[in-house]
């Protein structure tokens, strides 16, 4: 049975925070909001709870195209190949926001990600998910949860979410109702951006 937490993005509740981050660490899953739609997200460096999203999702996990949620650029060194100044000033102008980028991975990715060239990185502007991140202290791998209905192809209300995923997961945040609009996803591996999907975030800063 999955735990609701209500957590106010405005000032989040260090315990409340505290208590995600160890359910993180023991290798939870957890539903969180986002400046979209709401994730699906555990601790980066968990193999096991790694293998329970991908499973979720109905996909194999090294081939799974997840995005790792960050605190802010400072994670970029990590997992992304040295970045040239032009690249750099794009994401500046972006994030945090509603955008994933697809970067050069480098050779620190997990394990299981090792055999992937390229990695999707989003910073968003919510202040539940720079929270969790700061309190785990390394960024989280995150998927959107879809809704089957056609019409709203993201789910919104974190009630019927929580009725959706209760045995799935370990907790739901409530962050209030969540967007339906996915980031927009841009790749900024070759000599151009290159708009993979059009969602919230505008192009024009680009």
């Amino acid at each position: 049975m999955a735990e609701l937490i209500r957590i106010y993005e405005e000032n989040p509740n260090p315990k409340d925070i505290k208590k995600v981050g160890d359910v993180l660490r023991k290798g939870g899953i957890i539903i969180y909001p986002t400046d979209t739609v709401y994730g699906l997200g555990c601790d980066i460096t968990n193999t096991s709870a790694l293998e329970k999203i991908a499973q979720l999702k109905g996909v194999k996990l090294d081939k799974a195209n997840f995005s790792f949620i960050c605190e802010d650029l400072s994670n970029l060194s990590d997992y992304v190949k040295q970045i040239d100044t032009h690249t750099f000033k794009i994401l500046k102008r972006c994030l945090p926001g509603p955008y994933t980028f697809i970067l050069p991975g480098n050779s620190n990715l997990p394990t299981v990600f090792k055999k992937k060239k390229t990695v999707g990185i989003r910073v968003p502007n919510n202040n539940i998910c720079k929270a969790i991140v700061h309190e785990l202290g390394n960024p989280i791998v995150s998927t959107s949860i879809r809704d089957e209905d056609e019409v709203i192809e993201y789910t919104t209300d974190p009630e019927l979410i929580l009725e959706k995923w209760d045995k799935l997961v370990d907790i739901v945040i409530d962050g209030g109702y969540g967007d339906n609009t996915p980031s927009t996803v841009i790749d900024l591996t070759t000599n151009s951006p290159e708009v993979i999907r059009q969602g919230k975030g505008s192009l024009e800063i680009m």
